[in-house]
């Protein structure tokens, strides 16, 4: 790392955060979730999916899921096998089918088939955890209940020295003290996507990044 960063304040830190997404947002203005949906339902399962899934993958299980499944009394009263077979593709059905009929009856018993707005809501749902809870909240709704950490922002939030810790609670913490609560769900996208496309696990495309000034790595072509 740069010799500054190790001794970068809190305050210096939170700056250097915010340059990193505004440059972010002007390089990809129309950046969104890839996952697709139409309502909050339709996210909570795509995104109960996309574990261990890319979204693409996911993207073309739910273009017909959907049309199958419209609310949570249909997943509450799935055929487990039948959907199994409709969600093999992305893996891990067996947990994944257990989960979406899970979800489906926990919805109508305590929240009248509706998906709740809550963080305390839908992780206390079968299978959601708080970065499922995050999207969800973020995309769907609109609500800044925190920051998505996925194996994406894990990684860049490493590289770009915004946080040092190993799991993804504790990283979310970090970047929630660095940026305004306005910034969360926007640092989330922004992230997942930086690292999905520029800021790769194996061969980062350095020369083509547009935070590469504000990178704290010493040899920035081949970052650690």
């Amino acid at each position: 790392m740069r010799g500054g960063v190790k001794s970068e304040s809190h305050e210096e830190r939170s700056q250097r955060a915010r340059a990193i997404l505004r440059k972010l947002e002007r390089y990809r203005p129309e950046a969104r979730l890839e996952l697709q949906f139409s309502n909050p339902l339709e996210l909570l399962v795509a995104t109960v999916l996309a574990a261990q899934a890319t979204d693409r993958r996911v993207n073309e299980v739910t273009r017909t899921l959907f049309q199958r499944y419209r609310t949570a009394q249909d997943y509450a009263g799935a055929d487990r096998a039948k959907l199994e077979q409709e969600i093999k593709p992305t893996g891990f059905y067996h947990q994944k089918t257990k989960a979406l009929i899970g979800i489906g009856q926990a919805l109508l018993e305590r929240h009248a088939g509706e998906v709740p707005r809550t963080m305390e809501g839908l992780v206390a749902l079968p299978g959601v955890a708080r970065k499922t809870a995050n999207v969800v909240l973020g995309n769907a709704m609109g609500v800044a209940s925190g920051i998505v950490v996925d194996r994406h922002v894990e990684r860049v939030a490493h590289r770009t020295a915004l946080s040092e810790e190993k799991t993804p609670e504790k990283i979310e913490a970090d970047l929630m003290e660095l940026l305004p609560k306005r910034s969360w769900i926007s640092f989330g996208t922004h992230y997942t996507l930086h690292g999905r496309y520029i800021c790769t696990a194996r061969k980062p495309k350095c020369s083509q990044c547009p935070i590469l000034d504000l990178c704290p790595q010493l040899d920035v072509t081949n970052p650690q």
